[in-house]
C-alpha cells in the first residue's frame, strides 16, 4: 500500500554559496530518502527553499554595500544551481521572499494572534547608538553564558548549542559599529513556549525516545528539561515579513518563525502548479513529515515548530528528524569567513562530471552520530579503491565479455549450480539490508551494502572464471555472464538513490529504455531474471574515472592557502606591540621561582566579572591562587589543566581573598587568554621552569 511523505531540508540562508558541510548534512541523507522512498511507490513531496530574511543577509548587504534583495538574487541562484547540479530531486525549491510565503506566514501570525496564543511584551532590548537600531540576532555577539564562548551570537552559540536571546549576552558588542549596547525599551510578541511542555514531554520523551536519533532526542530533552521561556516571534528590522497587526510598524516576524512556514508555502506552490492538493501533505495524519537538517537546527524543528504547528491546531507533526553532525575538512571546522570550505560551485568547475564520487564519499564519511572529517586523500582513495576498482571495475568486465561473447546480446539462462542460487538468494538479501538501512536513516551502512552488491559480482565472475570455461563449456559460461548482468541490471536500480548519475548511466549501458518493462526496485526480491534474455545492451562507457594526484595536490594546496592567508590576517590584528620593557640583570631573573603546578579546584569569585579563585598543586604544596581570567576560561573546563606558576610572588589580597602566586598567561589576538602549555609527558608538578 503507497504510503504519503512530505520530506522537508532545511533552507539555506541566501548569503553566499554553500559547501560540503551542507551537502553531507543535509541535502545527499535527504535526497537518497526522497529518491528512495519513490522508487517504493510512495507519494512523495521533497521540499526545500532559500531561506531569504536571515540577519545573515542584512549583514551581508550592509559589507558588500548593496541591498538584500540583491544579495538573495545573487545567491538563490547559486544556491539552488549547485544543489541541483549535484542531482537534489526537490520536488520544489521556493523563496521566502515570494507572495505565496507572505501570505502563508502572515495568515499563519494572524491565526495564532487571534487565537490568543501570543504574549505581547514590551521589554528593554539591545540597541546601538550610533548605527541608531535595535540589535537583533546576528548584529550581536558576546561571551555565552553557558559555555564561556566569546563570540556566541544573539540567537545561539555555536559551541555549546544553546538557543540563546541577546539580552542573555556577557559584554555585548554591536557587530554593525564595534560599540557596546545600550538597553531601550521596545514591544514584541512572544511565544510562550512553557505553555508546551506537557505536550512537548508526552510527545517526545514517551512517544520518541526509542525511534529518533540520540544526539537528536538528548538535545531536545535537555532544552526541555531546562525549562521552556517565551520566545519572542518578531524583530525591530527593516527587512523581512511585517508583522501583519496594528501597532507593529518597523516589526517583521522574526525569522526562526517565518523560516520554516517556507516549507508549507513550499508545498502550496508545488501543488498548485502540479494541479494537486496541498492540504493532505500538511494536514494528513496518515502522512509522515519528515525534517531533514544539521544539528544546530535540531531545537527550532523539534521544540519550537510543533509548538507553532500545535498552537495552530490542524497540522500534523514530524514523524522524525533525523538530524546529522557537522562534517569538518582536514581536521579543522568548516568556516565560510575563513574560506575553509569546498564550495559545491567551485566542486563543480575543477570535477564537472563526478557529483557521484563527491555525495559517494560524503555519504560513507556521514557525520550521522558523531562529527567526522572530510580529506581530500580520502576523496581520492575511496573513487580509486571502490568507485572505479569495485564498482566501475565489475560493471565494465560485465559489458565487455557481454560484447566479445554475445556482440551485446543477453544471453540465456541454463542449469544453475548451488553458487548461483546463492547469488540471487545474496541479492535479495542485501536488497533488503538496503532497505532497512534507509528506513532508520542509517545512510552510510545503507550505502556499504549497495557496495557490496559489486564486491558480490566481481567476487562471482573472480570464482567463476568465464574466461577459462568459454571453449569448453559454453553453455555453463551463458549462465555466469546472465547472472552477471542480473547483478549490474540490480546494481543500475539500487545505485538510484546514492549515485543517480551513475545508476542513469548504467541504465542506458543496459538499454532499459529498449526493453518492454524496465525492472524495478520491487522486482530484485522478487525475480530472479531482472533483464531479459535475448535483450540488446549498449555501448560500454567507463562508469567513474580514476583521480590522479596531481588534482588533489591541486586542492590541498587552495587550503593551505586559505590557512596560511588566515595567518597573516591573525597577524595584521595585532596592531599595536607593546614595547619591551627596561633590561633586567641575570640575578633579577633568578630571583623569580617559576613552577609547573595542576589546577585542582576551580571556581568564580562573587560578584567579580573577571576573577577566578584556583587552587593549584604546585608540588611544593596547594595553594590559591586568584587569576583574572574569568572571561577567557569555564571553570570547569580547566580543572586538571597544567599551568606555568610564579611562586615566590608576594601574597595579595582580592576581593578578600589572598592570592599566593601568579599563574603565566598570553593573550591572542581577540583578546582571550591562553595558557602556556606544559603539557609534555614526563613533566612532574613542582618542576622548575629556568
Amino acid at each position: 500500500m503507497s504510503e504519503r511523505y512530505t520530506i522537508t531540508a532545511a533552507l539555506p540562508y541566501t548569503n553566499g554559496p554553500i559547501h560540503i558541510g551542507h551537502l553531507a548534512g543535509v541535502y545527499v541523507p535527504a535526497d537518497i530518502f526522497a529518491r528512495y522512498q519513490r522508487l517504493k511507490n510512495n507519494d512523495v513531496a521533497f521540499i526545500c527553499g532559500s531561506d531569504e530574511h536571515g540577519v545573515a543577509i542584512s549583514i551581508k548587504a550592509k559589507k558588500e554595500g548593496t541591498t538584500p534583495q540583491e544579495i538573495i538574487d545573487k545567491y538563490n541562484k547559486i544556491i539552488k544551481d549547485s544543489l541541483f547540479d549535484f542531482g537534489i530531486s526537490f520536488d520544489n525549491y521556493s523563496r521566502t521572499s515570494l507572495p505565496i510565503h507572505y501570505q502563508t506566514a502572515s495568515e499563519f501570525f494572524r491565526t495564532l494572534y487571534d487565537k490568543g496564543d501570543f504574549i505581547e511584551e514590551t521589554s528593554e532590548q539591545l540597541y546601538d547608538e550610533q548605527a541608531g537600531q535595535f540589535l537583533a540576532d546576528r548584529f550581536v555577539i558576546g561571551t555565552c553564558p553557558k559555555c564561556g564562548n566569546e563570540e556566541a551570537y544573539g540567537d545561539q552559540c555555536e559551541r555549546c548549542g544553546t538557543s540563546l536571546n541577546a539580552t542573555d549576552l556577557i559584554n555585548p558588542k554591536s557587530t554593525l559599529t564595534g560599540s557596546k549596547p545600550v538597553l531601550r525599551q521596545t514591544k514584541h510578541w512572544f511565544l510562550p513556549l512553557q505553555d508546551y511542555t506537557e505536550f512537548l514531554e508526552k510527545w517526545i520523551i514517551e512517544g520518541h525516545k526509542n525511534d529518533w536519533k540520540p544526539n537528536v532526542y538528548g538535545q531536545v530533552k535537555s532544552w526541555i528539561d531546562d525549562g521552556l521561556r517565551p520566545r519572542a516571534v518578531t524583530r525591530d528590522l527593516d527587512w523581512g515579513i511585517p508583522v501583519p497587526v496594528e501597532g507593529a510598524e518597523g516589526k517583521v516576524l522574526y525569522v526562526w518563525f517565518d523560516a520554516p512556514i517556507g516549507y508549507i508555502s513550499s508545498t502550496k506552490e508545488w501543488a498548485a502548479r502540479e494541479g494537486k492538493d496541498w492540504e493532505p501533505y500538511w494536514k494528513d495524519k496518515e502522512t509522515k513529515l519528515i525534517h531533514f537538517i544539521g544539528k544546530d537546527n535540531i531545537v527550532f524543528h523539534c521544540i519550537i515548530f510543533p509548538a507553532m504547528l500545535k498552537a495552530e491546531g490542524s497540522y500534523i507533526l514530524p514523524e522524525n528528524v533525523p538530524a546529522n553532525e557537522f562534517l569538518n575538512l582536514e581536521g579543522n571546522k568548516l568556516s565560510t569567513s575563513k574560506n575553509w570550505a569546498v564550495w559545491l560551485n567551485e566542486y563543480l568547475e575543477e570535477f564537472p562530471s563526478q557529483q557521484d564520487t563527491l555525495r559517494y564519499v560524503i555519504t560513507a564519511n556521514a557525520p550521522e552520530t558523531k562529527d567526522n572529517d572530510f580529506t581530500w586523500k580520502d576523496f581520492q582513495a575511496r573513487n580509486n579503491n571502490e568507485l572505479v576498482a569495485i564498482y566501475g571495475n565489475f560493471i565494465n568486465r560485465v559489458m565487455v565479455l557481454t560484447d566479445k561473447y554475445y556482440k551485446g546480446v543477453v544471453p540465456s539462462v541454463g542449469e544453475l549450480t548451488q553458487v548461483d542460487r546463492e547469488v540471487f538468494a545474496q541479492i535479495k538479501e542485501l536488497i533488503q539490508k538496503i532497505e532497512q538501512s534507509l528506513e532508520r536513516y542509517r545512510f552510510r551502512e545503507a550505502q556499504q551494502e549497495l557496495m557490496n552488491i559489486a564486491r558480490l559480482g566481481n567476487k562471482y565472475l573472480a570464482d567463476e572464471e568465464p574466461w577459462k570455461l568459454i571453449k569448453e563449456d559454453p553453455k555453463r559460461v551463458e549462465t555466469i555472464m546472465y547472472i552477471a548482468l542480473h547483478i549490474a541490471t540490480a546494481l543500475a536500480v539500487t545505485s538510484e538513490p546514492f549515485l543517480p548519475f551513475t545508476s542513469e548511466k548504467l541504465k542506458r549501458m543496459l538499454n532499459f529504455s529498449t526493453m518492454e518493462k524496465a525492472p524495478t526496485w520491487q522486482d530484485i526480491p522478487l525475480s530472479d531474471r531482472l533483464i531479459p534474455q535475448g535483450h540488446t545492451i549498449g555501448e560500454s562507457v567507463l562508469l567513474f574515472e580514476k583521480i590522479e594526484d596531481e588534482a588533489i595536490e591541486k586542492q590541498i594546496a587552495k587550503l593551505e592557502k586559505s590557512k596560511q592567508a588566515n595567518k597573516q590576517a591573525i597577524t595584521n590584528d595585532h596592531t599595536t606591540v607593546v614595547p619591551q620593557k627596561e633590561l633586567i640583570s641575570y640575578e633579577d631573573f633568578a630571583k623569580m621561582d617559576i613552577r609547573i603546578g595542576t589546577i585542582l579546584e576551580a571556581e568564580k569569585m562573587p560578584k567579580a566579572d573577571k576573577l577566578l579563585i584556583l587552587k593549584v598543586d604546585t608540588g611544593i604544596d596547594q595553594r590559591t591562587i586568584v587569576s583574572g581570567i574569568a572571561q577567557s576560561f569555564d571553570p570547569k573546563e580547566i580543572i586538571g589543566k597544567k599551568v606555568t606558576v610564579l611562586a615566590n610572588l608576594a601574597p595579595r589580597k582580592l576581593r578578600g581573598v589572598e592570592s599566593h602566586g601568579m599563574i603565566l598567561m598570553v593573550e591572542n589576538s581577540a583578546g582571550k587568554y591562553v595558557f602556556l602549555n606544559p603539557d609534555a609527558e614526563g613533566i612532574a608538578n613542582g618542576t622548575e621552569v629556568k
